[in-house]
């Protein structure tokens, strides 16, 4: 399972959904996740893991094409730490 329309034809089938609808409630979960963290908020999926958002500082880096001296702007990051039952189910 590589991407996106995978893992649709993957819930369709699973699910007995039309792709359609599979598609949408893909999206929707996304979207859900998405909002949750530009609120700031922490977002905990069972099964899956935790998703949070990390705030960069403005850093200074170099451009590795010409070695010029650059400074990084500060950004926010999402981290995602797996849960225990994703960990277990790549180590079976």
């Amino acid at each position: 399972m590589a991407g996106k329309n995978e893992i649709i034809e993957s819930i369709a089938s699973e699910t007995n959904l039309p792709r359609k609808d599979a598609a949408a409630a893909y999206d929707a979960f996304l979207n859900a996740i998405g909002n949750a963290l530009r609120k700031g908020e922490k977002v905990n999926v069972s099964g899956l893991g935790a998703f949070s958002v990390t705030d960069r500082a403005e850093r200074a880096g170099r451009n590795p094409k010409t070695g010029e001296s650059i400074t990084i702007p500060a950004s926010r990051a999402v981290k995602f730490k797996p849960g225990k039952e994703l960990k277990e189910s790549v180590n079976t």
